[in-house]
């Protein structure tokens, strides 16, 4: 059987475009990055770093996740088409991809995020993708954290003006030329589970930490005017 063409939102070309464009678009921002020297510290000391925050939000961070390329940190990201346009975009970024999700090869994705994070000691990770449901975190990032022993970083991104698009999670895309923050949380390490129960807790324990950062807007008109 003949293989099918690639398409060409996700050819070489197309993705090279792409991410210089979300360069120069995010280049705008007037931006603001709160609470980042702590973890960055323990990373250079020789700790494991797990950067997490939820899908509405990474795009506004991707300019400045540049920055960490010289650490070889990895992302899970899913296997569908729109996972492919984002891994294009973090690969050039300096971003190592592994492809895979809760529902796709999840085991097997899990498995290569554990090696990278043991590796090189910093990876990140979308608590609710890729389908959400919004504000939910899965439990891969539990047993992530857990398995290698990694201090887990929320973060979250802010902009005083943005547009907001009726898809499951709300995404937000910061106008041009906005004020826009990205905020690092405390770090949390997890203590491993004496039994099922406990590992349950944990990613509870994460969610409740981590929801109040979710931006959850009145209308879902898409995209609506901040």
């Amino acid at each position: 059987m003949a293989k099918r063409p690639r398409p060409f939102v996700t050819s070489r070309p197309a993705l090279d475009f792409l991410y210089h464009f979300i360069r120069a678009y995010s280049a705008t921002f007037r931006f603001t990055v709160e609470n980042e020297r702590k973890w960055m510290d323990s990373l250079r000391g020789g700790g494991k770093v797990l950067l997490c925050t939820w899908h509405q939000q990474f795009l506004a961070a991707i300019r400045h996740f540049k920055s960490y390329s010289g650490f070889n940190p990895s992302l899970m990201i899913s296997k569908s088409s729109d996972g492919e346009i984002i891994a294009g975009v973090a690969e050039r970024t300096g971003w190592r991809t592994v492809r895979g999700s809760s529902s796709t090869d999840g085991a097997k994705a899990l498995k290569a995020m554990i090696e990278n994070l043991n590796r090189y000691g910093l990876a990140g990770h979308i608590l609710d993708g890729p389908k959400g449901p919004a504000g939910r975190v899965k439990a891969g990032v539990i047993r992530l954290a857990l398995s290698t022993h990694a201090a887990i970083v929320p973060f979250y991104t802010t902009a005083d003006r943005a547009w907001y698009f009726n898809s499951w999670d709300t995404f937000m895309l910061p106008k041009p030329f906005s004020r826009v923050t990205l905020r690092f949380g405390d770090m949390i390490n997890l203590p491993a589970p004496d039994h099922k129960d406990d590992f349950e807790a944990r990613r509870i324990e994460l969610e409740t930490i981590m929801r109040p950062g979710l931006i959850v807007r009145a209308s879902r008109s898409a995209p609506s005017r901040g």
